[in-house]
């Protein structure tokens, strides 16, 4: 595993170690968390286009009316 280093008030820092505390977790391990899902989330985008693109052929059959539509 690599080391890297940021910046950040260190007001906030103390939060966030106070709040990691409390879940019994720490920091490091929750911005290890953070890490993994920003990474991933560049990739929903191109999985939902995929899927949209599978699902193109897909039709409603019917046009549906502003009252059907926000009907409950």
């Amino acid at each position: 595993m690599k080391n890297i280093t940021f910046s950040a008030n260190e007001s906030l820092i103390e939060e966030a170690r106070e709040k990691a505390r409390l879940e019994n977790t720490s920091l490091n391990k929750r911005f290890r968390e953070w890490l993994e899902q920003y990474v991933r989330r560049g990739n929903q985008k191109e999985e939902f286009q995929s899927v949209m693109k599978k699902l193109g052929y897909a039709e409603p059959g019917k046009t549906f009316t502003r009252d059907e539509i926000n009907e409950r």
